[in-house]
């Protein structure tokens, strides 16, 4: 198992490294001059050449990447060039604002998910199998905007439920917070939950079919005994690949949720770097962006081959 993880780590660190050769070269390619955004379009050629070299954009893309490299992997991600403000405490900030977000989203369609798939595949070819399927397929194809549109409509226009704007102050405690997460929370939650469901729904009904299934029956286990000790067991497997990735979605894929309920999480804050050409809060988004999606594979790299001891010895 040791070894197992000493090469996944690996992997991981092969990627991180990739991915930010990419994330530097893509920035350094976007239209538009950085010192020009900051002294504006009136700036004298000598003004904008005394603020690229104190940026450092005069020199050698090498010698850029190198540097940023290093003061990143040491925790100086600079200085946010439309705000003035440090990049890594925005980051964070918007990162522990995506947690609260992704939180309450993960308690919600990662149970309802299982325990819907589990009831399909148990009432395979029913009613309740068919009905299941039907809404999980509407739910993937209808796009967030319009069910956040919807949801907002419903549970703060009409019934006052719930407010339609999830912007919370800075310093905003979790539980402060959690009534205006809980309207984007199911925005995100319905698409995911359909994946989930469909996944446990495909994986434990061909389980149900295998012979040690039938061999457990025929010793006389009862069927909780067979679902929650043989059947769960190895149909969660694909299942757990799925609510991994959705994790880094979660954290920092909301873009279209974050901005229609107006909440200040790591997706938002994205397309404001881009919007600005912010390009220190630009890399440092994304690259940790990259990071929490690589963690959260190695997480389900690991969680797998748990659950799957032959994955180990491969």
């Amino acid at each position: 198992m040791g070894r197992f993880i000493l090469r996944r780590l690996g992997f991981v660190l092969l990627t991180l490294l990739a991915s930010s050769m990419l994330i530097f070269v893509a920035t350094q390619i976007l239209p538009g001059d950085v010192a020009k955004m900051i002294l504006g379009r009136f700036a004298t050629p000598e003004a904008l050449a005394n603020l690229r070299a104190e940026l450092g954009l005069n020199r050698p893309l090498v010698i850029q990447y190198g540097s940023w490299l290093i003061n990143f992997v040491q925790g100086d991600w600079g200085i946010s060039l439309s705000t003035d403000n440090p990049v890594m405490a925005l980051v964070f900030s918007r990162l522990r604002n995506s947690a609260m977000l992704a939180l309450v989203a993960f308690a919600m369609y990662v149970p309802l998910g299982i325990i819907l798939g589990l009831l399909a595949a148990l009432r395979r070819n029913s009613l309740i199998d068919q009905a299941i399927s039907i809404g999980s397929l509407s739910f993937i194809g209808l796009p967030e905007f319009v069910t956040g549109v919807i949801l907002i409509t419903i549970f703060s226009l009409k019934l006052h439920w719930f407010p339609a704007s999830s912007a919370i102050a800075p310093d905003a405690t979790f539980l402060e917070a959690l009534p205006r997460l809980v309207l984007p929370a199911i925005t995100v939650s319905l698409v995911s939950l359909a994946y989930i469901t469909r996944m446990t729904r495909a994986s434990t009904v061909e389980v149900l079919q295998t012979d040690y299934v039938r061999t457990a029956y025929l010793k006389g286990l009862r069927p909780y005994q067979v679902i929650f000790f043989h059947v769960l067991r190895n149909a969660l497997l694909p299942t757990v690949t799925v609510v991994a990735i959705g994790i880094g979605w979660l954290i920092g894929g909301l873009i279209v949720t974050e901005s229609l309920f107006s909440y200040p999480g790591l997706g938002r804050l994205l397309l404001f770097a881009i919007q600005r050409q912010d390009l220190p809060l630009i890399q440092a988004t994304t690259m940790l962006l990259v990071v929490i999606f690589s963690l959260s594979n190695l997480t389900a790299d690991i969680i797998y081959a748990y659950l799957n001891p032959r994955i180990r010895y491969q």
